[in-house]
């Protein structure tokens, strides 16, 4: 089995929906998901962003998304060491992480004092998406076992979800067994981009999950759509450390 994590088109986080751009964005990966067998099912976060989104491909197959709560963009905050401002915790500077082994292992990233610094506590939005996530699965026949998955009738179908890049990227920690922090920094998933997760069972009814491709945004390339780099900082220093947005 597969899954499809889609992360939301470019967004107008002001109205919780999509920019102009955003929109060509969907519909181009409402053809790419059409062109596909329909999948054993559709899940989408409740934010704007990640419904309108999915809007064109629910509209052609005539069906509503699953929404899922535990979808929703992952909210915990940590208090930042170098300004002591709350802040999300993949916007951390890299030097005040990179040369520390706890953040990157994945045994301990949920004990740091940073992750129980903020407002709303890492671990337990984590753990809340682990359990929306294990959920999910047992009801397609995959049941937690240790690291794995244990499936009797392993199958080659599809769930696709409409969620959020850190979101995402925690839940492909989970799966693989990586620190979300590390992914959090290290990857970025561009708006509309496609992530596909795929089973590998190599003992029989017992499945591991590895990242086959990530950010993939090859529906943007053949409507001559650029990818949108919303997520990235700057690449050269220019005064600041905003977000880029075009």
């Amino acid at each position: 089995m597969k899954i499809l994590i889609i992360r939301h088109a470019e967004p107008d986080y002001s109205i919780d929906s999509l920019t102009p751009k955003g929109w060509r964005e969907a519909e181009l990966l409402s053809k790419r998901l059409l062109s596909m067998p329909p999948a054993d099912g559709y899940y989408c976060s409740p934010l704007g962003r990640a419904i309108d989104t999915s809007r064109p491909t629910m509209e052609q197959l005539n069906i509503q998304p699953t929404i899922l709560p535990w979808l929703k963009e992952f909210r915990a905050t940590i208090t930042d060491p170098e300004s002591g401002e709350q802040r999300i915790p993949w916007d951390l500077k890299p030097h005040l992480w990179r040369d520390d082994p706890a953040l990157l292992n994945n045994e301990t990233w949920l004990e740091h004092p940073l992750m129980n610094s903020g407002d709303t506590n890492v671990a337990e939005v984590f753990h809340e998406t682990c359990l929306g996530l294990d959920r999910l699965l047992a009801d397609h026949g995959y049941i937690k076992e240790g690291s794995m998955y244990r499936c009797n009738n392993n199958r080659e179908g599809y769930l696709v979800l409409f969620c959020h890049m850190a979101l995402a990227l925690a839940v492909i920690g989970y799966l693989t067994n990586i620190s979300p922090f590390l992914l959090w920094h290290g990857f970025c998933l561009p708006p509309s981009s496609v992530t596909t997760l795929v089973t590998e069972e190599r003992t029989p009814g017992l499945v591991s999950f590895r990242c086959f491709q990530a950010g993939d945004t090859s529906h943007l390339a053949l409507g001559n759509e650029p990818p949108s780099r919303m997520a990235m900082f700057q690449e050269v220093y220019r005064g600041s450390d905003h977000t880029r947005t075009t």
